[in-house]
């Protein structure tokens, strides 16, 4: 049975049975449940694909699209408990959390919605029907605000309440609006009176704790322009939200929400282990110190939990501060070690059933949270000095304020957020000059920027109408018309040169105009256009057409370790768990780097593993799909891997090796298979900052000179020269099928570039860094690739020695049989050999003469 409650003049109180924090929110869902609404679970409190915010603070959120009219779902009617981070921004109440009874840092948002369907009489209804008849809240004490000029809603409540009771307030307090612009409309609250004598009428929206706010209920039914008109929507909508925490404390008839069994059991196994009683007194350290860490470890617990780490930047920084708060609370409590990981199991027990994201994410929660914990207690007590050092200086003293670079040394060299430093401040009756304080980080931050070596090019252009197209997905040269020249700067119209994004480096190649050729080493973007920068100046050509070319083999190389880079970000995530988060990445010709949100250093099983999926996906050959789809289509996949803080246009582009493995938002440039790959390995891993780890790999491009260290570090450790042998011998097994597989693949460019002879497909070429054995290999995916009336000769140089392979299709064998040709070439370079009359081999020691032979192949060869 749910309870009632009951007024005798000053006192209201149970007189039947308790409902539980869990049962409370249960019936919410029920009960909406029961008006046809679907119930729809939570959203991360790491928002996707919405870079405008740190952390999710609304139940709305989630639904933000549809309310913008860019999106839709397939219900018109939902309900969910929505978690809540609210720490920044104008939502931003860390400074009351834990003083009074009702902040906090994370809360649950109970909220109901309707899209286009039900509107104000219905939502207020309902709100009153769940208040009073199925939690029973005595109706005298509610209290309804309305909109100044929401007749609509005032009549509507007129049916629940007596006039009395409902109160007309502006926009501050009963207008909602998502932005300065953008979806919009009146909204009424519902206030519950605590006061003991129903005294409450002037105290709604007054900011007392005496009569609270317990639910919203926002009308949408406008859309505000950017010249401040409102125009009505097409559709109107209800978005409702009630504070869990607040609803369960006036259910269960507490005066703070910290006395609800909601936190009562996180309270309890801090008293249990700083062995002091939670103190009756609102005021008293003990009590404020055991709310903040109630409050902040659940924060931290649902942040980790969905993915956000404590860092340096961002919605790491402000987990990183509320972390360091709760270490200083707890210091105050008489704590010397690490504490707030020993809360995440209580914090589990109370709320693992509702969110299992906790449960499965537990051993994360608890390794991160002791790390921050730890590395910060290892500066606490020498800061905590530093500080009474500073506030026992003379001018400190005169001026009850912390000067500004003193507040600096603190965060600066203790890890002493100012809120931090402010919070110590005021109990000590101190100020801190935050003016003085932003002043030395902006200093700090220039000299960075100064110190730094700069590897952009700040470029000029004296319009902003140029306009690039890009080319460089389906080619690798193109024609362009020359848009705008200064000195060694030139805007084509188009252009295959990929310019750096996303971690991939810019291409380089070449420029031809009018015969002239220049070298291109860079590419930057200002607005729409690419900006080629050459090492030479540039001939004034306004309108011409020029060839641009990016350099192929560096391109290949590149798509190579980034479409790799897509495999290793996958594996991590299957091997160290699903809160991985690319945190950085770079790729270019010559390796790829990979930063991501860890807590501990990778075993060299987890390596291993690592790089076994890696180069399973490569040998699986999977091809490598690229789409485009609407960014808001894109987001509610959660397949697809998008990030924090990347500016995504409204069309996107989605990469995708094996839909069921990888699957990511990017703009790079990528090969066609992941076979093409060759070979993965990682070469080092290691920590960048708490809580971030990297790794460096290679792929087949770059396995020989990996492959040269490998036997440089054989000879300078002999010790260890059986276990690296070994190892070498494996990965020259490795490039030599790599390279077969390269020199195979290039056998098209070189059909291309066959010429005739008597009406006989004739194909001369010269391999770098070959073998005999890959001369073959060569030479007989020539012959599977022409069946007939074709002889080709591939040659390469191995110590100062020429080495040649021949081949003759079976149409012409017996007429130019392979080992009569490759001997005649031989005798030519001052050497011999011989063989099968479809494939033979020879030799020759005139290295310089080789060209001329390559060139003459038909005259001295087969006439």
């Amino acid at each position: 049975m749910l309870h009632n409650y009951a007024t005798n003049s000053s006192l209201w109180f149970y007189i039947e049975f308790k409902m539980t924090a869990k049962e409370i929110r249960q019936s919410f869902l029920d009960f909406f449940k029961s008006k046809n609404h679907k119930i729809v679970p939570s959203s991360p409190v790491v928002p996707q694909g919405d870079p405008t915010l740190l952390f999710t603070n609304a139940g709305m959120n989630q639904f933000k699209d549809v309310f913008l009219e860019i999106g839709e779902r397939d219900y018109k009617r939902a309900a969910d408990t929505q978690k809540c981070i609210r720490v920044s921004g104008k939502h931003n109440d860390l400074e009351e959390v834990g003083v009074d009874t009702y902040h906090h840092t994370f809360f649950e948002m109970l909220g109901n919605w309707s899209f286009g369907d039900y509107y104000k009489e219905e939502a207020i209804a309902w709100a009153w029907e769940l208040l009073t008849d199925v939690w029973r809240l005595p109706k005298e004490r509610l209290y309804a605000t309305v909109y100044t000029t929401d007749d609509e809603a005032y009549e509507i409540w007129k049916k629940y309440l007596p006039e009395s009771r409902i109160q007309r307030f502006a926009e501050k307090d009963n207008f909602w609006e998502m932005g300065e612009t953008g979806p919009c409309g009146p909204c009424s609250e519902i206030h519950f009176d605590r006061t003991p004598d129903l005294s409450g009428a002037k105290l709604v929206n007054a900011g007392s704790p005496d009569v609270i706010e317990i639910w919203n209920l926002v009308f949408i039914q406008y859309n505000r322009l950017s010249s401040g008109e409102l125009e009505p929507l097409r559709a109107k909508h209800v978005d409702t939200g009630m504070g869990f925490e607040r609803i369960v404390s006036v259910i269960q008839n507490k005066n703070s929400n910290y006395d609800t069994d909601v936190f009562s059991p996180i309270i309890n196994k801090i008293s249990n282990l700083c062995e002091k009683q939670y103190p009756n007194d609102l005021n008293h350290p003990d009590g404020i110190a055991m709310r903040v860490i109630a409050d902040h470890i659940r924060t931290l617990s649902f942040a980790i939990a969905d993915g956000a780490f404590p860092g340096n930047e961002g919605r790491g920084y402000v987990l990183r501060r509320i972390l360091r708060r709760g270490c200083r609370y707890a210091r105050n409590l008489g704590f010397m070690e690490p504490i707030l990981y020993k809360l995440v199991d209580t914090v589990i027990d109370t709320l693992g059933d509702t969110f299992p994201e906790l449960i499965a994410n537990k051993e994360v929660i608890q390794k991160i949270i002791f790390g921050e914990e730890e590395s910060f207690l290892a500066t606490l007590d020498r800061g905590l000095a530093k500080f009474e050092d500073i506030i026992s200086k003379s001018d400190t003293q005169q001026n009850k304020t912390i000067k500004g670079e003193d507040a600096f040394l603190l965060y600066d060299t203790f890890g002493f957020p100012l809120d931090l430093t402010q919070l110590i401040a005021r109990e000590r009756n101190f100020a801190v000059d935050q003016i003085g304080f932003d002043k030395q980080m902006q200093e700090q931050k220039n000299r960075s920027r100064k110190n730094r070596k700069e590897t952009s090019i700040e470029i000029h252009i004296p319009s902003t109408e140029f306009h690039t197209e890009f080319t460089g997905y389906n080619e690798l040269s193109s024609e362009g018309k020359v848009l705008w020249v200064e000195d060694n700067k030139i805007i084509l119209d188009r252009t295959p040169f990929y310019v750096e994004s996303g971690g991939q480096v810019s291409d380089t190649g070449e420029i031809v105009i009018a015969g002239t050729k220049y070298k291109i080493a860079d590419v930057v973007k200002s607005g729409n256009a690419r900006i080629h920068i050459s090492e030479e100046t540039f001939e004034p050509s306004l309108g011409v057409i020029a060839l641009a070319s990016v350099d192929k083999i560096k391109r290949r190389k590149i798509m190579k370790n980034h479409s790799a880079t897509h495999l290793v970000h996958q594996a991590l995530f299957n091997v160290l768990g699903s809160h991985i988060k690319q945190a950085g990445s770079l790729v270019n010709e010559e390796y790829l780097r990979f930063d991501f949100n860890h807590f501990e250093k990778l075993s060299k099983e987890q390596i291993k593993l690592i790089e076994e999926i890696v180069n399973q996906k490569i040998i699986e050959e999977i091809e490598v799909q690229i789409t485009e789809m609407k960014l808001d289509e894109a987001a509610k996949n959660p397949k697809i891997k998008m990030f924090f803080g990347d500016k995504y246009g409204d069309i996107v582009r989605v990469v995708t090796m094996d839909k069921n493995y990888s699957s990511e938002l990017c703009g790079g440039t990528h090969v066609r298979n992941t076979g093409d790959i060759g070979f993965f390995k990682i070469t080092s891993e290691s920590a960048i900052a708490a809580g971030v780890r990297r790794i460096e790999a290679i792929t087949a491009p770059a396995l020989q000179f990996y492959i040269e260290n490998l036997q440089y570090l054989v000879n300078q450790k002999i010790s260890e020269k059986d276990e690296l042998i070994e190892k070498l011998k494996s990965l020259e097994k490795q490039l030599e099928k790599v390279k077969i597989q390269e020199l195979q693949n290039s056998v098209d460019d070189l059909i291309k570039n066959s010429r005739d002879y008597k009406g006989i497909k004739v194909l001369t070429m010269k391999l770098d860094n070959v073998s005999i054995d890959e001369l073959r290999a060569v030479g007989d995916e020539i012959r599977n690739k022409l069946a007939k009336n074709s002889i080709g000769l591939i040659s390469t140089v191995v110590e100062d020695k020429v080495q040649m392979c021949c081949v003759v299709t079976d149409d012409l064998k017996n007429l130019y049989p392979a080992g009569k040709v490759v001997g005649r070439a031989a005798q030519f370079l001052g050497g011999g050999g011989g063989g099968k009359p479809h494939l033979a081999t020879a030799g020759g020691k005139e290295v310089s003469k080789l060209q001329e032979l390559l060139d003459n192949f038909e005259k001295i060869a087969l006439e």
